[in-house]
């Protein structure tokens, strides 16, 4: 049986009331928000304390919150209007952390900031959880998102000359080069990338009273 979200809320309240920034029950699905410098700390704590047991990282992802909201120029996103500490952790980039404790049958989401959007960083959490491994390579490689102390943080998806991080906001959709086989030099190489930038937001055109009635 699925252990009840009100209690492990309160626990984690409890043992993180100084730690965390922000906790939030949404969707039947609790959101912990704490800050990068005691990520290790909390994750260790997460993972041995028996009022938790969070022995599996089951994912790992990287978030731009450049646009997030209503106010794109905001640039970042508000963790709770209610909490006090929360302007204080206002970032572009996050990465997202999602826990399973099979003893407890239980999840938690957890979100941590990085604080610099022009070299977003954070510690790896490998020594913690050993699965963080490509999942964190995969931040890197789409949004540029360092992880101190990872032990061979490099490109996984993309090639090893691609330009850029694909999954920021502000990347072209069609990249910056594009690959093709020169006759001449018997090999592949990148050029300038030929594509028209294009419109990608969807424009549609309803009457004046449609879904008023």
């Amino acid at each position: 049986m699925a252990e009840d979200l009100n209690k492990l809320g309160e626990r984690l309240r409890e043992v993180f009331a100084g730690k965390a920034v922000s906790l939030e029950n949404r969707l039947g699905e609790l959101t912990l928000v704490i800050d990068a410098a005691d990520l290790l700390e909390v994750f260790t704590r997460l993972r041995d304390d028996e009022k938790f047991r969070f022995a599996q990282l089951t994912d790992l992802c990287g978030v731009d919150y450049s646009t997030y909201g209503s106010d794109a120029s905001d640039g970042g996103v508000y963790l709770a209007a209610d909490d006090a500490r929360a302007a204080e952790f206002k970032g572009r980039f996050a990465v997202v952390y999602h826990l399973l404790s099979v003893e407890r049958n239980a999840r938690l989401r957890v979100r941590v900031f990085a604080r610099d959007d022009a070299m977003p960083a954070l510690d790896s959490a490998i020594e913690v959880w050993p699965s963080a491994n490509w999942f964190e390579r995969e931040a890197f490689d789409l949004y540029g998102i360092v992880f101190l102390g990872h032990p061979d943080l490099r490109r996984i998806l993309t090639d090893y000359g691609f330009i850029g991080n694909p999954f920021r906001k502000d990347f072209p959709l069609s990249g910056h080069v594009e690959m093709r086989y020169d006759p001449a030099q018997q090999r592949v190489v990148y050029q300038p990338v030929s594509i028209e930038p294009r419109e990608i937001t969807p424009r549609i055109v309803r009457e004046e009273t449609y879904g008023c009635n």
